[in-house]
């Protein structure tokens, strides 16, 4: 699809949006964990005892695509990110994806017919000092590599990430109209949604296309439908917005070198609303009576809690949000049923 700059969202670029809080990068999690490494509930239990104290919790008040997909995953889960706001462990995997987006973003910096291949891998290590000055976190990855080895196999990773994507895109012919779109949008419910597109294409016609990048590999197709849901749910944010339906969702898999394409139409997106309103409510509630059910799933073994997880021997830290009786009857929190 041919590009304008033309912007669709109104509401600034990343970093324009600061003030507002933007929502964090968000990955999908419903599908197949490749590559991680199981954390160690006592590496865990330490990694809490020596962080700084958290902020004050606060309830919930917007709903980002990776908060939703943790909500949906686990419960627990939602709490301890969302209204805890327990410390993780940077990951090598994630780390690499922020690395890759940040070079994949700036490539588009330079004029279109110099947006080759050696210049987006001679970016890699300008963005990887970036991110350890804003993320010093990060430095932890390698503390145990002094000689550098793993680090230059995990650039060399992100080279090859990167060099794939030339072979699905071609961005001299691409001029994004946004990259790094923050994204908000309230819905009549008052439900607050947002969240950041890594970019956004427009076509003379007026037609948009959602762009976002994954550095994993593509799902399997039983997986598919949860892959899209960040996707549709970007989809209606823009379409509250602007009352444009975007003609053209795509996921660029560079882990696998494959492009997941989806043609939204209305209803798709009014069934994501509704499908995002009856979550909301289940969050509202166990929000309200702090009843958050740990959901055992076989991403379980990937998590940084389960050192104060149930299902771990672990007890959760005290609720810190006041809590009222749940209604007598009412139904089971932190559950979801069928869209």
């Amino acid at each position: 699809m041919e590009t304008s700059t033309e912007g669709v969202a109104g509401t600034g670029s990343d970093d324009s949006a600061g003030a507002a809080a933007p929502a964090e990068r968000t990955e999908t999690v419903a599908t197949e964990p490749t590559g991680a490494v199981a954390s160690e509930p006592a590496d865990a239990a330490e990694a809490i005892a020596a962080a700084p104290a958290p902020a004050p919790a606060v309830p919930p008040a917007s709903l980002s695509p990776s908060r939703a997909s943790d909500f949906m995953q686990c419960p627990l889960l939602y709490r301890f990110r969302v209204i805890d706001k327990l410390p993780e462990k940077p990951s090598e995997a994630a780390t690499r994806g922020t690395l890759v987006h940040a070079v994949l973003e700036r490539l588009f910096d330079a004029p279109a017919t110099e947006r080759t291949a050696p210049r987006a891998k001679s970016l890699i290590p300008g963005q990887w000092d970036r991110l350890r000055e804003t993320k010093p976190e990060v430095v932890e990855l390698f503390a145990d590599d002094p000689e550098g080895e793993r680090l230059a196999r995990w650039l060399t990773e992100a080279e090859q990430l990167v060099e794939r994507w030339f072979t699905l895109e071609d961005p001299t012919r691409l001029e994004p109209a946004e990259r790094e779109l923050f994204v908000e949008a309230q819905l009549d419910s008052g439900l607050k949604l947002r969240g950041i597109i890594d970019r956004v294409d427009v076509a003379p016609t007026g037609e948009v296309r959602i762009v976002d990048y994954k550095t994993g590999k593509a799902p399997r197709p039983e997986y598919a439908e949860g892959a899209l849901f960040q996707m549709k749910f970007y989809a209606l944010v823009v379409w509250r917005l602007k009352r444009v339906v975007p003609r053209r969702l795509q996921l660029v898999y560079l882990g696998s070198g494959d492009v997941l394409t989806y043609d939204p139409v209305i209803a798709d997106l009014e069934r994501v609303e509704r499908k995002l309103l009856a979550l909301w409510d289940a969050i509202r509630q166990a929000t309200e009576t702090g009843d958050w059910r740990p959901r055992p799933t076989k991403l379980c073994g990937w998590c940084d809690h389960q050192a104060v997880c149930p299902e771990f021997g672990g007890t959760p830290p005290p609720y810190p949000l006041p809590v009222r009786a749940p209604e007598s009857g009412g139904t089971q929190q932190g559950r979801m049923g069928p869209d």
